[in-house]
């Protein structure tokens, strides 16, 4: 499996340019309260969280949960992807800790979060039941995981979505190479997000809470944004 996460890290990498326009549009938009607010309900109330932003891609979580005054790590296997992020985290002013490492087997210190965070990450890990273990182990007692994510490798084809959506922007040709790399994942993959709670459990979380009715508080119109897969948060106390 380290060649889809190979093809993985080169599909990104040619996304990067246009994915960080993307996603700092976003960041100016209604979606950072929304996203915000998500965050907020789910988030322990302390202040100054040490907080693991995985799969952070251009930084948009991190620099989120950073204007609140968090700690925040953002790890991202696209070495491109922390490139953007860290530009943009000099152009802005964010104070973000940004490292490229594998979300599978990160290497950072045991016991050491009080909170882990990603994005439409765990989609694309080939041994998910792996990272859940090893992020177990990345956080202190009672510390959260907070997991946003969709069944992507069962979404609908590219000719079934609607004309608005995040991914109208992606060449033919990088979209045939999306739905190759889902098509390999699948097969890796039971329907989620019940699986993920199974992993999850056997990984040694307790507390596992399902919410499918974030993406429809999060994308409620047909914009540059709309994610028109079901999406769901997941969270799990270590």
């Amino acid at each position: 499996m380290d060649t889809i996460k190979k093809d993985m890290t080169d599909y990104w990498s040619r996304r990067v340019e246009k994915f960080s326009c993307l996603r700092q549009r976003e960041f100016v938009s209604e979606k950072h309260g929304l996203w915000l607010t998500e965050l907020r309900q789910l988030l322990p109330r302390q202040k100054n969280l040490n907080i693991l932003d995985i799969g952070t891609g251009t930084g948009f979580f991190a620099f989120l949960l950073a204007e609140q005054g968090h700690h925040v790590t953002g790890i991202d296997l696209t070495p491109d992807m922390i490139a953007e992020a860290q530009r943009i985290a000099q152009e802005h002013g964010f104070s973000v800790d940004f490292r490229i490492m594998d979300a599978e087997s990160p290497s950072l210190s045991s016991h050491s979060f009080d909170v882990i965070v990603t994005r439409k990450l765990t989609w694309t890990l080939p041994d998910l039941a792996k990272a859940y273990q090893k992020w177990h182990a990345l956080l202190k007692p009672q510390g959260i995981l907070i997991n946003f994510d969709a069944d992507y490798c069962r979404e609908k084809p590219p000719v079934l979505l609607p004309k608005h959506h995040a991914h109208q922007d992606v060449s033919t040709e990088l979209m045939s190479e999306y739905e190759r790399m889902k098509g390999i994942l699948r097969l890796t993959q039971n329907p989620r997000p019940m699986w993920d709670a199974e992993l999850l459990e056997s990984a040694g979380f307790s507390n596992i809470k399902i919410d499918t009715g974030a993406w429809k508080r999060i994308y409620h119109t047909m914009d540059e944004f709309y994610d028109p897969t079901p999406g769901f948060v997941i969270t799990a106390t270590a």
